[in-house]
C-alpha cells in the first residue's frame, strides 16, 4: 500500500494507516458531515477518495471542511447536548492522527482516566467509585462547566507538542481546533477555544488536556487524595469534610489557572451516609455516569440485611429508557411476528440490562416488566382468541417457557404483571 515516508512527501504517512482509519470509522458508523456523503456513498470510490485523503495529509495540504452542530440527548438523560459530526473522509484523516497521538499519549495517562481509553470503560468507573466510597466518608462531586466549549486551544497545542516530534500531527490538530462550527440555519460559527464534541480526535485532546489540568496536578498536590474523572466528569475521595473542602477550593482556582470552571449547580461535596456512618449533612446522594449513589439496602454474604452506600440506575436514566419504551408502541405493532419484535428491541434492552444492571440490578426490574407489559397488550391486540387475561396468560406461560431467551430481558423477567 506504500511506504512509511513515500519520496516527495514531507510527511512519513502510510496508506495503511489511511485504510486502518477507514475500517475504524465504518465500524463505528455515524451520521454524514456538512457534505452530507454518508458512509455507502463514500465506499462507492474507496479507492479514489482515500488516496485523496493520503496524499493531501502527506502532503501538508489537507484542510479539514467545517463540522456539523447536532444537538442529540445526553447519554444518560438530563437533556441534550451539541455534537460536533464532522464528513465521512475529515473523521478518517483525524483518526490518523488520533491512532498516533494516542500510542504516544497513552503510557502517561493515569490509570484513573477513564474516558475513551482502550480497556477502560464506564462501568470500570463506577465499580472504582464504588469501592472507594465504602472507604471513604466524602466526596467531590465534580463536573466541569462546558468543557468541550471552554478549553484553551494553547494549552492543548502545548502538551501535544510535548508528547509528539511529528510536526503534521501537530499541524492537523491546529487545523482541526480552528474549523468552524456549521450550525442548523447554515451559517458557520468561527471559535476560539474548544474541541467539538463528537469528532475522532477530541477524545484524546481533552484527555491530554485534563491529564495536566486535573490528573497529575492533584496526584502532586495531594497524593494521598484518590479520583476517577471520565471525560470532564470526576469524582474525588476525601477522609474528612475539612479536607474535601479544602481540595475544592483548590480545584476551583486550579480550573480557572486553565481556563475552565467549575460547574457552580453540579459541583457539589457529598457525605456517604450509610447504616454505618449516620451522620447528617445537606448532599448524601450524587449521581456519576447515569448511576445514583446513595444508601440502599443490601445483603451481606451471611444472608444478614444492612444499608450500604450503592450506586444504582438514575431517575435521568430511567425517564430517558421510558420515554424510549414508549416510542417503541409496542402493543400496537399487530403486523410484527412475535420473533421480529425480539430482534428490533432485545439489541437495545440487551445494552441497557449489560450497563444499568451492572450494579444493583434490581432497580432496572420496574423497566423491564413494563416492557413484558407492553408485549402482553400486544398478544391480545394481535390474536383476538387471547382476549381474555385468562387465555392471554396461559399463552404466556407457554411461550415463555418454550423459548426462554427469545426477549433479552426474560433472561430476568420472564413473567408479566398479569402473570404474577
Amino acid at each position: 500500500m506504500g511506504e512509511l515516508k513515500p519520496p516527495g512527501k514531507p510527511f512519513g504517512i502510510s496508506k495503511w494507516e489511511v485504510q486502518d482509519a477507514w475500517e475504524k470509522v465504518k465500524a463505528n458508523k455515524g451520521a454524514p458531515g456538512v457534505d452530507e456523503v454518508t458512509l455507502a456513498e463514500f465506499e462507492k470510490d474507496l479507492r479514489g477518495n482515500l488516496y485523496k485523503i493520503w496524499n493531501r495529509m502527506s502532503s501538508g495540504s489537507y484542510f479539514p471542511p467545517p463540522v456539523k452542530a447536532v444537538e442529540i440527548p445526553k447519554p444518560h438523560g438530563g437533556g441534550t447536548r451539541v455534537l460536533g459530526v464532522p464528513c465521512v473522509a475529515d473523521r478518517i484523516a483525524q483518526t490518523v492522527v488520533a491512532a498516533r497521538l494516542e500510542k504516544a499519549v497513552e503510557p502517561v495517562f493515569h490509570p484513573d482516566s477513564y474516558g475513551y481509553r482502550p480497556r477502560k470503560s464506564q462501568l470500570d468507573a463506577v465499580a472504582a467509585c464504588r469501592k472507594r466510597c465504602w472507604r471513604k466518608d466524602w466526596l467531590i462531586d465534580l463536573d466541569v462547566e462546558k468543557f468541550f466549549d471552554s478549553v484553551r486551544w494553547d494549552l492543548i497545542i502545548k502538551a501535544v507538542e510535548a508528547h509528539t516530534d511529528l510536526p503534521w500531527v501537530v499541524l492537523y490538530v491546529k487545523r482541526w481546533l480552528a474549523a468552524p462550527l456549521q450550525l442548523p440555519d447554515g451559517s458557520l460559527l468561527e471559535r476560539d477555544r474548544g474541541t467539538p464534541q463528537g469528532s475522532s480526535v477530541s477524545p484524546v485532546l481533552a484527555n491530554l488536556f485534563m491529564h495536566y489540568a486535573f490528573d497529575t496536578w492533584l496526584a502532586r498536590n495531594y497524593p494521598g487524595v484518590q479520583f476517577e474523572r471520565y471525560a470532564d466528569d470526576a469524582v474525588v475521595h476525601c477522609a474528612t469534610e475539612r479536607q474535601a473542602r479544602e481540595v475544592l477550593a483548590a480545584l476551583q482556582n486550579r480550573m480557572e489557572e486553565v481556563g475552565l470552571r467549575l460547574h457552580p449547580a453540579k459541583t457539589r461535596i457529598v457525605y456517604c451516609k450509610d447504616g454505618g456512618r449516620r451522620g447528617s449533612y445537606e448532599h448524601v446522594s450524587f449521581t456519576f455516569l447515569g448511576f445514583t449513589f446513595r444508601a440502599r439496602a443490601a445483603r451481606g454474604k451471611n444472608g444478614k440485611k444492612f444499608t450500604s452506600f450503592l450506586p444504582a440506575v438514575s431517575k435521568d436514566a430511567q425517564a430517558k429508557m421510558s420515554a424510549e419504551v414508549r416510542r417503541w408502541r409496542l402493543h400496537r405493532r399487530t403486523w410484527h411476528t412475535i420473533g421480529s419484535l425480539a430482534r428490533e428491541i432485545n439489541p437495545v434492552v440487551r445494552g441497557w440490562m449489560q450497563y444499568y444492571g451492572a450494579f444493583y440490578r434490581s432497580a432496572l426490574l420496574p423497566l423491564l416488566r413494563r416492557i413484558n407489559a407492553y408485549l402482553m397488550r400486544w398478544l391480545r391486540k394481535k390474536y383476538k382468541r387471547l382476549a381474555s387475561k385468562k387465555k392471554a396468560r396461559a399463552c404466556w406461560e407457554r411461550v415463555t417457557a418454550q423459548y426462554p431467551r427469545l426477549f433479552a430481558h426474560w433472561a430476568w423477567v420472564p413473567y408479566s404483571w398479569w402473570t404474577g
